[in-house]
C-alpha cells in the first residue's frame, strides 16, 4: 500500500498493522474480537497484530491436532471451548512448538519464541476468565520457559572505525555491489554513523524525517516504541555525516508520499527496516575479522561505549529507551561488574607502612 504524504511513517505503519489485523481476525473464532477489542486501550496496533498471529498458531494447531476441534472450521470454534483444555494439553502445545510443519514449510521456536507465545496465550485465557466468561484459565498454571541469556556482542572502538571505513571506501564489494555503492556510500555512511551515534532502534532510524533534524541543538526528533516522542542529541561526527548526506538529499526527487523521508531507497521511497538491516550486513561480511553485526548490535556498541565513558546506568537506560532499568542492568551488568572490580582497590584504608 502506498504511503500517504498526510500520514508520517509511524502512523501509515500504525494502519498497515491495523489492517493486516482485520484479515487475521478473519481467519480466528468470532469470539476473538472481544479480546483484541478489550485490550485496544492499553496496547499499540503492532503489539495486537502479534498477539493475533501468535493465538492463530494456537487454533491452528488444535485443529490439526485434536479429533473434535478437526471437524469444524476455526472460524466456528465457540468460546466454550476454551474451557475443555489442561494444563497438560497446553504443555504439549508448548512442545509442538518446538518444531513443526505446516504448509510444507518448517516452523521452530526457541525459548524465546515460546515464551512470547506462551504471554500472548495467557493474556488470551486471563481475559475471558476475568470477564468470568470461563472458569478455567489452564494457560496461567503453565510456567514461562526459562531464558538463556545470550552473549551481547558488541563492536570494539577499532572494529568500529574498520567498519565506517568499509562504507565509505567500499573494498571487498562485488563489482555489482560497487556500481550501487558510488549512488548509496553518501547515504550509507550516514545511516552506520548515526546508528552508532546514538543507539537508536533501526526502526526509529528509518521512521527519520527531514523536518526531525534540528542541527541548531543538534537532535533528532523520534518516535519511541509506545508512541512517545523523544530527543536525541549527537556529536560531530553525526552531524558531518547527515549534513553530507542532505545535501545529496536535496537533489533526488522522492516518490509521491515520500517527500519527507529522511533515508531514501534506490527507488526514491522512504527505505525500510529491512533494507538496513541487509545493508549492515552487506558491509559487515566484508570485514573477516568483524562479529556477525546487525542494526541492534550497533545499538548495543553505543550504550556500551556510553556506560564507559559516564559510568551513569541511568542515562544510558534513559537515552537507549528503555522503560525499565533493570532492562539496561541486564544488557550491561558484565561492565557494572568491571566497573566494580575496577573500584576494589581505590579506596586505601591506611597508608603501607614503609620497610
Amino acid at each position: 500500500m502506498e504511503a500517504k504524504s498526510n500520514n508520517n511513517y509511524h502512523d501509515q505503519q500504525n494502519i498497515e498493522n491495523i489492517q493486516k489485523m482485520r484479515d487475521v481476525l478473519e481467519t480466528l473464532p468470532s469470539f476473538c474480537k472481544q479480546f483484541f477489542r478489550g485490550i485496544a486501550e492499553y496496547t499499540s496496533a503492532r503489539t495486537r497484530l502479534a498477539y493475533a498471529y501468535d493465538i492463530r498458531v494456537f487454533f491452528e494447531y488444535l485443529h490439526d491436532n485434536n479429533s473434535y476441534c478437526a471437524k469444524m472450521d476455526i472460524k466456528d470454534f465457540p468460546l466454550s471451548l476454551l474451557e475443555q483444555f489442561t494444563r497438560e494439553d497446553i504443555e504439549e502445545y508448548m512442545e509442538y512448538l518446538s518444531y513443526y510443519e505446516k504448509d510444507g514449510k518448517i516452523y521452530t521456536n526457541d525459548e524465546r519464541g515460546k515464551k512470547r507465545k506462551l504471554a500472548a496465550l495467557r493474556s488470551f485465557y486471563n481475559y475471558y476468565y476475568q470477564a468470568e466468561l470461563i472458569q478455567k484459565n489452564p494457560a496461567v498454571l503453565v510456567p514461562m520457559p526459562k531464558l538463556h541469556e545470550k552473549e551481547i556482542i558488541r563492536l570494539d572502538p577499532d572494529e568500529v572505525a574498520v567498519l565506517l571505513d568499509q562504507v565509505e571506501d567500499g573494498t571487498g564489494l562485488s563489482q555489482t555491489q560497487k556500481r550501487f555503492h558510488q549512488v548509496t556510500k553518501t547515504r550509507d555512511v550516514a545511516i552506520l554513523t548515526l546508528l552508532l551515534g546514538t543507539g537508536i532502534r533501526v526502526s526509529e532510524c528509518v521512521g527519520l524525517d527531514i523536518g526531525d533534524v534540528d542541527f541548531k541543538n543538534n537532535g533528532i526528533k523520534i518516535r519511541r516504541k509506545g508512541g512517545y516522542e523523544a530527543v536525541i542529541y549527537f556529536g560531530e561526527e553525526v552531524e558531518s555525516a547527515l549534513q553530507d548526506y542532505l545535501e545529496q538529499r536535496r537533489h533526488i526527487i522522492p516518490q509521491s508520499g515520500h517527500e519527507n523521508a529522511l533515508f531514501l531507497s534506490m527507488q526514491n521511497r522512504r527505505i525500510s527496516v529491512r533494507a538496513v538491516e541487509n545493508m549492515v550486513k552487506k558491509y559487515s561480511s566484508t570485514v573477516t575479522s568483524l562479529k556477525k553485526i546487525t542494526p541492534h548490535k550497533l545499538r548495543s556498541t553505543y550504550g556500551t561505549s556510553l556506560y564507559r565513558e559516564t559510568g551513569d546506568i541511568y542515562l544510558v537506560a534513559d537515552v537507549l529507551g528503555h522503560k525499565d532499568v533493570n532492562t539496561t542492568k541486564k544488557h550491561y551488568a558484565a561492565l557494572e561488574d568491571e566497573r566494580r572490580r575496577y573500584a576494589a582497590d581505590k579506596v586505601r584504608l591506611r597508608e603501607k607502612k614503609k620497610n
